[in-house]
C-alpha cells in the first residue's frame, strides 16, 4: 500500500495492492521440540512417572508431544486443556492450594516427581515422590550441578533472594556463580552480559543460556528429569544435599513509607554486612535478610535464612516489629 502521512501516526490517500496477501497455518511445535531436545537429549530421561499439572494453561499444548519422545517415561496429566477460565485453580503454581490436586496424584499414582505449570508455561513448580514441593533455590541448584557436570567453570546466575545454598553449590560444582537483582529483565540482561549457562529464581523461573537466555519450564522440567534419572536416587533424597538451611519464603506487610521502614532496619542492623543492591541484605555471618519495596504496592517483602527454623523464627519476628514500627 502507498499513502500519504497526514500528521504523526496517520495515513490518508492509501491505495491497494497489485498482489493479495495470504493467511496460513503453521505447527510450531516440531520446531520448537527440536530446539528443546537440542539442549536437553531425550534419551537421558529414564523410566520415571510423571505427574503434570498444565493448570489448564499453555503447558497442555506441549506436554503431550514432548513425552511422545520420552519414551520409557509415563505422562500423568491433570488439566492439558488450555482454557483461559481456569475452572480448576489458578495458574499460579506458587500457591501452594493451587497444588493440592497435583500432590494428590503423585501420592495415589506413585509418581516420581509431579510439575505444575503456571499459565504462560514459563514457570514451573516441581513436588517430589512424598508430594512435598521443592523451593526454587533447590530446583536452581540442582540444575545448576547438571550443567556444571558438562560445563566446568561456567557462571549461573541467581538472584539475592535465593537460598545462600545456592551459590555454594555453585561454587562446590566448580562454576562462577553470579547475584542479581529479582526481575526478568535484570536477570535475561545478566545472562547476556556474563554468557551465562543458566540462571534461577525462587519464583520458579528458569534461564537457559542455550535457549537465548529466556526461561523455559519446559527445559527446567527436562533436566531435572535428566538428573533423576542419572541419580538413582528418589527426589525427596536426591534434595537434602541442596537444603542445609530453614528459609522463610517471601513474607509482605503493608507499610506506609517503605523507603522509612528499610532506613529503620539499615539503623537497627549498622554493625552487620549491609548491601543495596536490591533493596536491603542483611547479612550476619550464620544468617542473613532482604526486605525489598513493591514495585506497584505499599508493601514491604521480607525473605529470611537462617540454620534451622527456631533461629529463623526470631530473626523474622525480629524484623516484622522494626517494619511495623519504623
Amino acid at each position: 500500500m502507498e499513502g500519504i502521512r497526514d500528521g504523526p501516526g496517520s495515513w490518508t490517500g492509501y491505495s491497494r495492492g497489485e498482489t493479495r496477501g495470504a493467511v496460513g497455518r503453521h505447527d510450531a511445535l516440531p520446531g520448537y521440540l527440536e530446539h528443546v531436545f537440542g539442549i536437553v537429549d531425550p534419551g537421558g530421561v529414564g523410566a520415571l512417572r510423571v505427574a503434570v499439572d498444565g493448570g489448564n494453561g499453555m503447558a497442555g499444548l506441549v506436554v503431550g508431544r514432548l513425552f511422545q519422545q520420552l519414551t520409557s517415561s509415563t505422562l500423568m496429566g491433570l488439566y492439558l486443556e488450555p482454557d483461559g477460565t481456569f475452572p480448576n485453580h489458578p495458574a499460579d503454581p506458587l500457591d501452594p492450594d493451587n497444588l493440592a490436586d497435583l500432590v494428590r496424584l503423585v501420592r495415589e499414582q506413585k509418581a516420581d516427581v509431579g510439575v505444575a505449570f503456571d499459565g504462560d508455561a514459563d514457570r514451573a513448580v516441581f513436588v517430589d515422590e512424598q508430594g512435598v514441593p521443592l523451593p526454587g533455590s533447590t530446583t536452581t541448584a540442582i540444575i545448576a550441578g547438571w550443567f556444571l557436570a558438562r560445563r566446568p567453570g561456567a557462571r549461573i546466575v541467581h538472584n539475592l533472594i535465593c537460598s545462600r545454598s545456592v551459590a555454594e553449590a555453585i561454587r562446590s560444582a566448580g562454576g562462577v556463580p553470579v547475584r542479581t537483582r529479582v526481575g526478568h529483565s535484570f536477570i535475561k540482561a545478566v545472562m547476556a552480559e556474563e554468557e551465562a549457562a543458566f540462571g534461577g529464581e525462587h519464583s520458579g523461573h528458569y534461564y537457559f543460556g542455550d535457549n537465548y537466555g529466556a526461561d523455559s519450564a519446559t527445559l527446567a522440567l527436562l533436566v531435572l528429569l535428566t538428573v533423576l534419572t542419572e541419580a538413582g536416587v528418589p527426589l525427596s533424597e536426591l534434595r537434602r544435599g541442596y537444603e542445609p538451611y530453614a528459609m522463610s519464603g517471601e513474607i509482605n506487610t503493608v507499610v506506609n513509607d517503605p523507603a522509612a521502614a528499610i532506613r529503620a532496619v539499615a539503623s537497627a542492623f549498622a554493625g552487620a554486612s549491609l548491601d543495596h543492591l536490591d533493596g536491603l541484605t542483611v547479612d550476619l555471618g550464620d544468617s542473613w535478610f532482604n526486605v525489598r519495596p513493591s514495585n506497584t504496592e505499599p508493601l514491604l517483602r521480607l525473605n529470611a535464612e537462617a540454620p534451622d527454623s527456631g533461629s529463623l523464627g526470631e530473626l523474622v519476628e525480629r524484623v516484622r516489629r522494626m517494619i511495623d514500627s519504623p
